[in-house]
C-alpha cells in the first residue's frame, strides 16, 4: 500500500513498512549511519541516522522508525545536525588518537563523520581506552580500544554467518565485545571469515599480516619467491588502484608483482582447474560406489572449519580435495620445484587471496608435510594493494604481463570460482566430459548463478540423476544441513560459501558495504568467462599436461597424496 509523507518540504511516495530510511535513500538523502547492517533487523542503537519528526518535534531513528501517512520529516535540521556531532565527539571522547598508525586510515567511517559533521576540536573529555589487543587468532586482530561498541560485528558474526564466536559482554558502561570468558580470538568458535572486518567501521578489527616475512624472503637472494594469486583478485584490485568496479585488471596484477620483486608469478585459477578434475571425479565416484553423499565442497576454509566446529558428524560428506590455493602451494614445492630444479626449502611460497581464513588455512597441520609447508605467507586483497603502495608501484606505468608456466595457463571455469555458484558450475561443466564423454552444449548453469540465499538444481547426466545445492552465505548452511540430517536425499553435490556472493566478498576484499558493488565483482569474473575461448577445466592443456608428465590421474595415488587431505571434529574450548 502506498503512502505519502513529506521529506524536507517535497511530497514523496513510500510503502507500508518501509523506514524511514529505506525511502531516504531512495530519494539520494545521505544519512549517516553506523550500527545499521542492511541484512539484519535494524536496532536503531547508535542513534547516528536520527531525522527530525517535524509532527511531534522528537528526534527518531531513520534505520528503525517506519513511515506512516502525512508525516513531515527533517533530514539536516539544525538539532539534527549538532544531535549527530555530540554523538560523534562522545565517540571519539575515549577514542584513541593513533589515526596515522590505524590500519584503517582514510578508510574509517569514524573519520569520515568527525570530517563531515565538522568536529574540529574535543569539546567532550574522557578516559581513554586501554584494552589490550588481542592477536591470539592466527587471522584476526581485535583492538577493543578502537570499538564503539556499534554491534556491527556481533550481528555480521551471529545472524549473517551463524557463528556467534564475539558477542556483547558485561554492562552499562563496562560493555565491550568480546569472546566467551572475555578469552582470546583463539579458543573462540571464529571460522576467521573476516566478515567482522569488512563491517567494522573503525580499527577495532584487522587481519594479521605477514608483510616483514615477505619483505624479508623478497630481499634474501637465497629465496626464490613464488606468488599466486586466487581468481578473484583479478576484478576485486581494481577498487584499491582507483579503477572501476568490476575491472578486470589481471595484466596489470602481473606486472605489479614482477615489479615487487616476486621470481614467479602463477594464477590459482590453474589450480582451481585442478580441483575440478579431483572434485568432479571425487563427486562422480561416490555416486557410483555408493560414498557419503551429499559431498561437500572444501575450497572455503571458512567453511570447512565451521563444519569442524558445527557439523562434525557430516564431516565424512566433505571432499578431500584441498583448496586450489592449497594445490597450488603444493604443486610448486614438488613439481614446479622439480622442473626449474630449486631445493623446496629454498622456495618462499605467497598467496594472495579473497579471505582471511586462507591465513588460517595456511598454518593447518594438514599442510605441513615432513616440515614443508605448501604456503608460507598469505596475502589479502587489501594488503597487496597496500604493498604496492610500499614499493611506489604507479599502475598506469606498468605494461600488462601474463602468468608464468607451466603453472599458469588457466579455462574460465577455474576464473569462476571467485563467485557464489561458480565451483559448482565449473564442476558440471567437467562431470558431463567425464560421465558421458560429450562437451555440454550449453555451458552456463544460470540455475546456479547469482546471489540467492540457496539454489538448487536437477540435472540428468548420461542416464545418472545428480541434484545440486549452492549455499551463498555460512548463514543460511544450518536448515540445509539439518534437511540433510533428517534424510533429504535428493542432493549429491553442495557447494558452500562463506561470504555472501563467494570470494569476490570475502572478508580480505576491498572493503564495501554495498552489495552493487559485490554483483559488480561478480559479473566481472562472468564477463571473462564470456569472453574467452577455454572454458572448460578438462580442456586446459597444462592440465593435461601435469597429468600426463606428473599426476597420473585424477583420484590416483600421487595426485591423492599432493592433492587431498582430511578433517577432524574440532573442539571449542570454551
Amino acid at each position: 500500500m502506498n503512502i505519502q509523507l513529506e521529506i524536507n518540504n517535497k511530497i514523496v511516495e513510500a510503502q507500508q513498512g518501509e523506514t524511514i530510511l529505506d525511502v531516504c535513500k531512495r530519494q539520494g538523502l545521505n544519512i549517516p549511519t553506523l550500527c545499521h547492517i542492511k541484512e539484519v533487523f535494524p536496532t536503531g542503537a547508535c542513534r547516528m541516522c536520527v531525522v527530525e519528526n517535524l509532527n511531534t518535534g522528537k528526534l527518531v531513528t531513520s534505520c528503525s522508525y517506519p513511515v506512516e501517512p502525512g508525516m513531515k520529516i527533517a533530514t539536516h535540521s539544525k538539532r539534527v545536525a549538532e544531535a549527530r556531532k555530540v554523538i560523534v565527539e562522545l565517540l571519539l571522547s575515549n577514542h584513541p588518537d593513533d589515526c596515522l598508525y590505524c590500519a584503517r586510515n582514510k578508510n574509517c567511517e569514524l573519520q569520515d563523520l568527525s570530517y563531515n559533521l565538522g568536529v574540529r576540536e574535543r569539546r567532550i573529555r574522557g578516559v581513554k581506552n586501554n584494552h589490550k589487543i588481542d592477536t591470539s587468532g592466527v587471522s584476526l586482530v581485535r583492538d577493543p580500544a578502537k570499538c564503539i561498541l556499534c554491534g556491527r560485528c556481533v550481528d555480521a558474526c551471529s545472524r549473517v554467518m551463524g557463528v556467534h564466536a564475539i558477542d556483547f559482554i558485561n554492562r552499562g558502561n563496562k560493555s565491550e565485545i568480546g569472546v566467551a570468558f572475555d578469552k582470546g580470538l583463539n579458543t573462540s568458535s571464529c571460522i576467521n571469515c573476516g566478515r567482522c572486518i569488512m563491517v567494522c567501521p573503525t580499527g577495532a578489527l584487522y587481519e594479521k599480516n605477514h608483510f616483514a616475512q615477505i619483505i624479508e624472503a623478497i630481499d634474501d637472494p637465497k629465496k626464490h619467491v613464488v606468488v599466486q594469486y586466487a581468481p578473484s583478485i583479478s576484478v576485486t584490485l581494481a577498487e584499491e588502484i582507483g579503477m572501476p568496479v568490476g575491472t578486470d585488471v589481471n595484466g596489470l596484477l602481473n606486472a605489479a608483482l614482477r615489479k615487487i620483486g616476486f621470481d614467479a608469478i602463477f594464477d590459482s585459477s590453474f589450480s582451481a582447474d585442478l580441483t575440478i578434475m579431483e572434485e568432479a571425479s571425487e563427486l562422480i565416484h561416490r555416486v557410483k560406489n555408493g560414498g557419503h553423499l551429499p559431498m561437500f565442497t572444501s575450497c572455503c576454509p571458512g567453511w570447512v572449519k565451521y563444519a569442524e566446529e558445527f557439523a562434525p558428524d557430516l564431516i565424512d560428506n566433505l571432499s578431500s580435495c584441498k583448496s586450489p590455493q592449497q594445490m597450488m602451494g603444493a604443486l610448486i614445492k614438488s613439481y614446479y620445484a622439480e622442473k626449474v630444479a630449486i631445493a623446496p626449502t629454498d622456495i618462499y611460497s605467497v598467496a594472495v587471496m579473497p579471505c582471511t581464513a586462507k591465513k588460517f588455512e595456511a598454518q593447518r597441520d594438514e599442510m605441513t608435510h615432513q616440515g614443508i609447508t605448501d604456503v608460507d605467507a598469505v596475502l589479502t586483497t587489501r594488503e597487496l594493494a597496500q604493498l604496492m603502495r610500499m614499493y611506489g608501484i604507479e599502475t598506469d606505468q606498468l605494461e600488462p604481463e601474463v602468468a608464468d608456466s607451466p603453472l599458469g595457463k588457466r579455462s574460465t571455469a577455474g576464473k569462476i570460482f571467485g563467485a557464489s555458484g561458480g565451483v559448482m558450475e565449473a564442476a558440471l561443466r567437467s562431470a558431463h566430459k567425464m560421465i558421458t564423454g560429450e562437451e555440454m552444449q550449453k555451458l552456463e548453469i544460470e540455475s546456479v548463478r547469482g546471489m540467492d540465499s540457496i539454489k538448487v538444481a536437477h540435472l540428468e547426466i548420461g542416464g545418472i540423476a545428480i541434484g545440486v545445492a549452492v549455499v551463498n552465505g555460512l548463514g543460511n548452511v544450518a536448515p540445509l544441513l539439518e534437511e540433510i540430517r533428517n534424510g533429504r536425499n535428493d542432493i549429491h553435490f553442495v557447494e558452500v560459501m562463506a561470504c555472501p556472493g563467494g570470494c569476490i566478498n570475502g572478508g580480505g576484499q576491498p572493503i564495501t558495504m554495498d552489495m552493487e558493488n559485490v554483483k559488480q565483482r561478480m559479473q566481472g569474473l562472468y564477463r571473462i568467462d564470456g569472453n574467452e575461448t577455454l572454458r572448460t577445466s578438462h580442456n586446459n592443456p597444462d592440465i593435461i599436461k601435469i597429468y600426463e608428465e606428473y599426476l597420473g590421474e585424477p583420484l590416483g595415488e600421487k595426485s591423492h597424496h599432493l592433492l587431498h587431505t582430511h578433517y577432524q571434529k574440532r573442539e571449542v574450548l570454551v
